[in-house]
């Protein structure tokens, strides 16, 4: 009976953020609460449970980088970099898209998604406002490239890092297993780019002109100021980089990262808490306890169970089904606590495959099936949920259909692809 309680609650405040007759804070706000108040969730999990309740990790390094982007945004390193990036691409629609999609692909891998986004997605903002352009369609690609760019290692994007966490494997295994597939992912993404947003690529001769007029190291505010900012911000991606290495969660770094930028800044609080994006905040807390009903019911293990019986030791079924079954699933939960949830479910499997080399086979199915699944929707990824606060704050709203109809032809182009490779490198 508690498992059809959370099914409903789950689903009933999914079809309001989908249609958004409600604001999407609010549906999650209210919809954790009910989950918390029926005992789905047990109140002391909300808070301190890993796998059923707020992902402290995930809060933390958000609210950390909003900080640290607050602090950088003063010194007007993000106008320098629009006028860079409007310079270079003379104005044109497609050559901007194709310069922020490489900028975001090739910072996803080093920082996590989430990072990349908060610091290309202000500049983004800015390099259209000087074009007179719409800033949505940018933004979005921006959000699907992180996605896929982040899937090639291990600190790339979140769930990697648990995956990596569970079975034992490496930074370079991530690279050499990985980042192949994603490479060439990426570059039809670009095609297919052009493909979907066309039509709302605009150019206007007279504002290119006036931009390319502009000269943008006069964007820089406080040199001294700037210099300080991109030495601690230097630390924080080390820091992202070495967190295995000194056993330190990002989250952590991104917190320190934040004070020391604050410290050496000197910048006054107001100026950088504004830029913290509080409603995203809250909707992912509401977010983590919503899914966590779903664990703590039993719903996701039985899910998963049943997949498990149904493939036997056909283990290129049960790759299939991973992938495939992630990138679905993962469509409709934010695929961090997803993850989280079906990682032992997927450590089980792989015990009882024949030989190493199917077991890690499986492990990088449900990798790619769980990253490239986070396009699936405006709510499956933590870079989607942060993109659409960045939007709606600049004043150009995502609506979560304007943003999943072109998820969902991502993640169907790159999981089928992904479904070829996995086939073709481990079990052909």
């Amino acid at each position: 009976m508690s498992a059809v309680a959370a099914i409903v609650i789950f689903t009933v405040a999914f079809v309001l953020i989908a249609t958004e007759k409600v604001h999407r804070v609010a549906v999650v706000l209210f919809a954790a609460g009910l989950m918390a108040l029926l005992g789905l969730v047990p109140g002391q999990d909300v808070f301190f449970s890993e796998h059923a309740g707020i992902d402290w990790n995930v809060i933390f390094l958000l609210l950390g980088m909003m900080i640290i982007v607050g602090v950088v945004k003063q010194t007007g390193l993000f106008e320098f970099l629009a006028i860079w990036a409007a310079k270079r691409s003379r104005g044109r629609p497609y050559r901007l898209f194709v310069l922020l999609m490489v900028i975001t692909a090739v910072a996803s891998p080093f920082l996590d998604n989430v990072t990349t986004i908060m610091l290309v997605a202000p500049v983004t903002v800015l390099v259209c406002r000087k074009l007179g352009i719409s800033a949505v369609p940018y933004l979005i690609a921006e959000a699907l490239a992180s996605n896929i760019g982040g899937a090639a290692t291990l600190i790339g994007d979140p769930p990697n890092i648990i995956i990596g966490s569970r079975a034992g494997l490496t930074f370079n295994d991530f690279v050499v297993h990985m980042a192949p597939i994603v490479v060439v992912l990426f570059a039809l993404f670009v095609l297919l780019g052009w493909v979907m947003f066309r039509k709302r690529f605009e150019y206007h001769p007279q504002r290119a002109a006036e931009v390319m007029a502009l000269d943008e190291r006069a964007s820089i505010a406080d040199r001294g100021l700037l210099v300080r900012c991109l030495a601690v911000l230097a630390l924080v991606v080390t820091g992202f980089a070495l967190h295995a290495v000194i056993h330190v969660e990002p989250s952590i770094i991104a917190l320190l990262g934040a004070g020391l930028m604050v410290l050496v800044s000197r910048v006054g609080t107001e100026a950088y808490l504004e830029e913290v994006e509080w409603s995203t905040l809250v909707f992912f807390m509401g977010l983590f306890v919503m899914v966590g009903g779903l664990v703590e019911t039993g719903v996701i293990h039985r899910i998963g169970g049943w997949a498990s019986e149904q493939v036997g030791d056909n283990y290129f079924v049960a790759g299939s089904g991973l992938l495939f079954g992630s990138a679905v699933l993962g469509a409709f939960f934010d695929n961090i606590p997803y993850v989280a949830t079906m990682a032992p479910i997927v450590e089980d499997l792989v015990a009882t495959t024949p030989d190493p080399g199917t077991g890690q086979a499986l492990w990088w199915a449900f990798a790619l099936g769980a990253d490239f699944g986070g396009n699936g929707t405006a709510v499956a990824a933590s870079a989607n949920v942060v993109v659409l606060g960045i939007a709606a704050r600049a004043g150009e709203p995502i609506s979560f259909w304007q943003f999943t109809r072109y998820g969902i032809v991502t993640t169907l182009m790159t999981t089928v692809i992904a479904w070829g490779y996995v086939w073709l490198r481990y079990f052909s």
